[in-house]
C-alpha cells in the first residue's frame, strides 16, 4: 500500500492566503521562503562536513590497519602504540558514523516544502560500460608508441611534478589524487626522462627522478604479484617502504643503484650514436663526385703521394705517378678523382661551376 502519511507534514510559506490584511503578503512570503532556504543550506553544509570527516577517518583507518597487519610480521615494530592509535581511530569512526546516521534521520523527519516536494522520486543513470584497455604487452610496437605518446601529451605536467617529489608521503598523496598515473606508461616516461637527463649531464637530477621511477616500478611489481590493479597498491607500497625492514630497503636500494647504472650505460650508448650520426653526416657532405671520402682516400694513399697532395706540388705529383707501375698509378688516380682530391681539368670545372651559378642567379631574378 502507498504510505500517505508523509503528506501530513508539509511546511507552507509562500502559498498561504490566511494573512492579516495590514501585512504585505508578498513580502511575508518572500521572507518565509528565504528563511527556509537558509535553514536548508545550513543543514546541508553541516551534513556535508560530517560526510567529509567520516570519509577521511575511514581512509586513515584503512591505512592504519595496513600498518598493523605489516607490523605483525616484524618484531621491531611498536605494536602497542599502533594498537592504541587504531583503537582511538576506530572509536572516532564509530562516533562519526552514528552522527552521520542521526543526520540522515533528521533529514527524513524534516517537513516537506515547495522546494523539496517537487524533487524527482526516481532517477536512473545509464553508464556505457567501456571495454577494458589492453595491457602494453598485448599491443604491437606501433600501438605501444602511439599510446605512450598520447599518455605523455595528456599527463606530462603531472609526470614532471611526480618526478620531482622527495618525500614518500608527498608521492603517496599525489598518486592518490591522480591514481591513473599508477601505470606502465608512467614508468616508461620516467625511464626515458632519466636517460635524457644523464645525456644532458644533469647527474644529480637524474638520480632523483630514478628514485621515483623505481617507486613506480615497485608499485607495478606489487600489483602484478597480487594480480590486482596498480591503483589499489599505492597505499600498500608506501606503507611498506616507509615501515620496511632492512632487507626490504636493501632490495629497493640495490634495484635503484642497478637502474642508475643501466641509465648511464644507455646514455653513453645514445651519446655515441649521436657522435656517429654527426660524423656520418659530415662524411656524406664531403664525399667526392665518385662517392668516395677524400679523408679515407688520403689516408690510404702511399706516403709519397700524400706528401704531393699536402704540399700541393703538381710537378712532384706528376713525377711520383710516373715512377709508379701503370696499373697502380691508374688505381690511385681514379680514386683521387672519385674523392675530389684531384680534378683532371680544374679550369674547365671552375668554368662549369661559374656558368651553373650564373644560370641559377638568372633563374632567381626571373622568378
Amino acid at each position: 500500500m502507498v504510505d500517505y502519511s508523509k503528506w501530513k507534514n508539509i511546511e507552507i510559506s509562500d502559498d498561504e492566503d490566511d494573512t492579516h490584511p495590514n501585512i504585505d503578503t508578498p513580502s511575508l512570503f518572500r521572507w518565509r521562503h528565504q528563511a527556509r532556504v537558509e535553514r536548508m543550506a545550513e543543514f546541508q553544509h553541516e551534513k556535508d562536513q560530517v560526510d567529509i570527516k567520516c570519509s577521511e577517518t575511514s581512509r586513515k583507518l584503512q591505512d592504519l590497519k595496513e600498518k598493523v597487519e605489516y607490523a605483525k610480521t616484524h618484531e621491531d615494530m611498536n605494536m602497542e602504540e599502533l594498537t592504541a592509535e587504531l583503537k582511538k581511530l576506530e572509536e572516532e569512526d564509530t562516533k562519526l558514523k552514528k552522527e552521520q546516521e542521526e543526520m540522515l534521520k533528521k533529514e527524513k523527519l524534516m517537513p516537506w516544502n515547495v522546494d523539496t516536494i517537487s524533487k524527482e522520486g526516481f532517477t536512473k543513470t545509464v553508464i556505457n560500460k567501456q571495454a577494458v584497455a589492453p595491457k602494453m604487452d598485448e599491443l604491437s610496437e606501433e600501438e605501444k608508441a602511439e599510446r605512450q605518446a598520447k599518455f605523455n601529451k595528456e599527463n606530462e605536467k603531472l609526470l614532471k611534478e611526480f618526478g620531482m617529489f622527495q618525500k614518500y608521503d608527498d608521492s603517496k598523496n599525489f598518486l592518490r589524487e591522480h591514481p591513473h598515473l599508477a601505470c606502465e606508461e608512467t614508468a616508461n616516461y620516467l625511464v626515458l626522462w632519466c636517460i635524457s637527463l644523464e645525456v644532458e649531464e644533469k647527474h644529480q637530477l637524474m638520480e632523483h627522478v630514478a628514485h621515483q621511477c623505481i617507486c613506480m616500478q615497485f608499485i607495478l611489481e606489487l600489483a602484478k604479484h597480487l594480480n590486482v590493479d596498480p591503483r589499489s597498491c599505492i597505499s600498500s607500497f608506501f606503507t611498506r617502504i616507509q615501515m620496511a625492514d632492512v632487507e626490504y630497503k636493501d632490495a629497493f636500494n640495490a634495484e635503484l643503484e642497478s637502474f642508475k647504472v643501466r641509465v648511464r650505460d644507455r646514455a653513453k650508448a645514445r651519446i655515441q650514436k649521436l657522435i656517429e650520426e654527426a660524423e656520418e653526416e659530415e662524411r656524406q657532405q664531403r664525399l667526392g663526385p665518385g662517392g668516395l671520402d677524400p679523408v679515407e682516400v688520403m689516408e690510404s694513399l702511399p706516403e709519397s703521394l700524400q706528401k704531393c697532395f699536402e704540399s700541393k706540388d703538381i710537378e712532384l705529383l706528376q713525377q711520383t705517378i710516373a715512377a709508379m707501375p701503370e696499373e697502380e698509378a691508374r688505381h690511385h688516380i681514379n680514386r683521387c678523382i672519385d674523392s675530389g682530391l684531384w680534378i683532371p681539368d680544374a679550369k674547365k670545372a671552375e668554368r662549369e661551376a661559374a656558368e651553373k651559378e650564373a644560370a641559377e642567379k638568372a633563374a632567381a631574378n626571373e622568378s
